[in-house]
C-alpha cells in the first residue's frame, strides 16, 4: 500500500470513529478535513448548536435542519483561522448535493469517502468542478 493510501485509510479510520459522536439514529456520518497531513476541522451529522440532540421525527424521518456531516466541517473550519482551500475531505458517506456546492466553495480539492449514497448527484458536481473524488477500496 502506497503513502497516501495509508493516509486515505487511517483518515477515513478516524471520521468512522468521529461519526459515532452523532445522534442521529438512522445513519451517523462523519468527516475529517487534512490539509498539509494536519487535520483542521472534523464534523458529524447532527443539530445546529443549542438544539435538542434528536434528529428524527417521531415518524423516524430526519429533521429537515439536520446538518451534514460535512457541512459541520466546513462550518467549523470558517470559523477558525485555518483554510480549506486545498484540503482534503474525509468522510463516511459521499456527499450529497448541497454538501457538494459547500465543498466547491470552500476550495476543497479532493474528497475520499467510504460508503456511496443511493443518490450521486453530489460526486457528479464535484466531478464536474474538477475536484478528485474518490471512493476508498
Amino acid at each position: 500500500m502506497d503513502k497516501e493510501k495509508k493516509f486515505d485509510r487511517s483518515y477515513l479510520e478516524m471520521a468512522s470513529v468521529w461519526a459515532k459522536n452523532s445522534y442521529c439514529a438512522r445513519r451517523q456520518v462523519g468527516a475529517i478535513l487534512v490539509k498539509d497531513r494536519m487535520i483542521i476541522s472534523d464534523g458529524y451529522n447532527g443539530t445546529p448548536s443549542g438544539f435538542e440532540n434528536v434528529c428524527e421525527d417521531e415518524n423516524g424521518v430526519t429533521k429537515p435542519y439536520v446538518l451534514h456531516a460535512e457541512a459541520n466541517a466546513i462550518t467549523k473550519v470558517a470559523k477558525s483561522s485555518n483554510s480549506s482551500l486545498g484540503a482534503t475531505l474525509y468522510v463516511t458517506a459521499s456527499p450529497c448535493m448541497e454538501c457538494a456546492k459547500l465543498i466547491i466553495q470552500a476550495g476543497i480539492s479532493r474528497v475520499v469517502y467510504l460508503e456511496e449514497y443511493r443518490i450521486t448527484d453530489g460526486v457528479d458536481l464535484l466531478r464536474r468542478a474538477g475536484i478528485q473524488v474518490e471512493k476508498f477500496e
